[in-house]
């Protein structure tokens, strides 16, 4: 096992060579295309770029554009992080093949013949050098782009979870599950796709955990890993900036406090709040006390709350409350590794401060000026970018949902987000520092219910996205009426089986 581990080893470090010379040979030697510039200014110069940000990289990059001698090296400069992040990739990849062929190869620690270790180094640089050559992770490699680093996160942190494996049958692997949230937190700073190695980590963790593997099991595990990377994405990551405005708020305008109060009354509390689970989770001693805190810590984060209004985060907080106190036998042990990794995600989310800094200096390239609590929950969400109808809503064919305006006039029925402040300072003596309320968010139109269907791949009303979608699925489609201002009209919409058809051949 030994002699396997020196050659498993010093093969990934070969491999790991051949990539980094391959990626640094053929790098880009100034500012590539698309978003490559926008990424490297921002990285040189601590600039606010585009929603929802990449405050992780930018420090990176920072410290190494600092050992550049010529400010027109800062971009190749960059562009060899991104090709040594993606050897990084590449050498983990080889890690990871190795550690699943040799449960295939090896049947025992004695069953390490040099025909089975050849037949697994071999696994490893075939299934390594030919991602090292694909297009698409060749062209990011070499580019001043987050994906690099991304893959690089991604590929570690799978890693991790196979190194858990091994360390859970000596009592040690706890360690490296909060060392994955961790990698996870800071990879948040760069971009979101690391979330989608969840399910993967999950099912590593069930078929490790559990002895006679069956497919119930196993969607289960799934399913287990859906709600987290939901909680994670859409619960803790805006939920943080949630709670943290209404503090925000209410200190501001209720108080009359300084700007950003609320938001540093916020962090201590959520701390505290830390500290406190922590020392009674690792205790054990009182399960009341650890409900409490536990409870008390996942609501001030602002995990259960989904989605943009209140009641669904209430009905979650009660069901989870309720869930928490009826269960008597509880393992209190995971309490404590729940906790430590929140904890640790959180320290790695926390590069987002940056960001706020940042704005609050009036960058050149300050895009959003997400300088307050405020700004900044619509900046990590990406309202810039509009939405669209994932799992429900219109098609490119639905007719709008018009309303009375009261004048006796007819407009279209405008769908509202969340309310908006911004901030407004002191003008003279008299006046305080508040957040004005300027309404609500508008999110776009509301579309007729009956134009509506579930999971709608057709929606696009680009003229040309149109006539493709007609092209693809021999449209002939559905006749509906609405209501349009008084008038019943007909419409036209796709059937289900037109909207799947393009779906799957699409």
């Amino acid at each position: 096992m030994k002699r396997f581990r020196l050659y498993e080893m010093i093969t990934g470090l070969a491999v790991f060579v051949v990539a980094a010379v391959t990626y640094l040979l053929t790098v880009e030697p100034s500012v590539p295309f698309w978003d490559c510039g926008e990424f490297i200014a921002s990285a040189d110069k601590l600039e606010v770029g585009h929603p929802p940000g990449a405050p992780f990289f930018m420090l990176v990059g920072r410290v190494l554009a600092a050992f550049t001698s010529d400010p027109t090296h800062v971009a190749k400069v960059i562009n060899s992080f991104s090709a040594l992040c993606s050897a990084a990739t590449i050498l983990f990849l080889f890690w990871t093949i190795t550690h699943l062929a040799r449960k295939i190869v090896v049947k025992d620690e004695n069953d390490f013949s040099l025909l089975n270790m050849g037949a697994i180094l071999g696994a490893g640089v075939v299934g390594a050098l030919a991602y090292t050559f694909s297009d698409t992770f060749w062209f990011s490699a070499v580019e001043g782009e987050v994906y690099a680093f991304s893959s690089f996160f991604t590929a570690i942190v799978f890693w991790c979870i196979l190194r858990w494996e091994d360390a859970e049958d000596l009592g040690r692997g706890t360690r490296w599950i909060v060392f994955i949230a961790y990698l996870m937190g800071l990879s948040v700073g760069v971009h979101l796709l690391n979330l989608l190695a969840i399910p993967a980590i999950v099912l590593v963790y069930y078929f490790k955990k559990t002895k006679k593997v069956d497919w119930k099991g196993v969607l289960k595990a799934l399913g287990v890993s859906f709600v987290i990377l939901l909680f994670v994405l859409y619960g803790l990551i805006p939920g943080f900036t949630k709670v943290a405005g209404v503090f925000e708020l209410f200190f501001v305008n209720k108080l009359s406090m300084p700007f950003n109060t609320g938001l540093l009354i916020y962090i201590v509390c959520v701390a505290g709040l830390f500290v406190w689970t922590i020392y009674e989770t690792h205790k054990t001693t009182n399960a009341i006390r650890i409900k409490i805190s536990f409870s008390l810590l996942l609501i001030m984060l602002g995990i259960p709350f989904l989605g943009s209004g209140i009641w669904f985060g209430l009905l979650i907080i009660a069901a989870g409350v309720a869930l928490l106190f009826y269960k008597k036998e509880w393992n209190y042990k995971w309490f404590n590794t729940i906790t430590l990794s929140i904890l640790v995600m959180v320290v790695g989310y926390s590069s987002y401060a940056l960001i706020m800094v940042r704005s609050a200096a009036n960058t050149p390239m300050d895009q959003n000026s997400p300088e307050d609590v405020f700004s900044l929950q619509s900046y990590l969400n990406r309202e810039q970018y509009g939405s669209a109808p994932l799992l429900y809503g219109e098609t490119f064919a639905s007719p709008m949902e018009y309303e009375a305006d009261g004048t006796g006039r007819c407009t279209v029925k405008i769908k509202y987000g969340n309310t908006e402040y911004v901030l407004r300072h002191k003008s003279d003596g008299n006046a305080k520092d508040e957040y004005v309320d300027v309404g609500k968010a508008q999110k776009g139109v509301e579309y007729v219910s009956n134009g509506k269907m579930l999971f709608p791949r057709m929606f696009s009303r680009v003229p040309y996205h149109v006539a493709a979608y007609k092209q693809w699925t021999d449209f002939k489609g559905r006749r509906i009426k609405a209501d349009q201002c008084g008038q019943m009209q007909e419409f036209i919409v796709p059937t289900m089986g037109e909207n799947l058809k393009f779906f799957f051949s699409y």
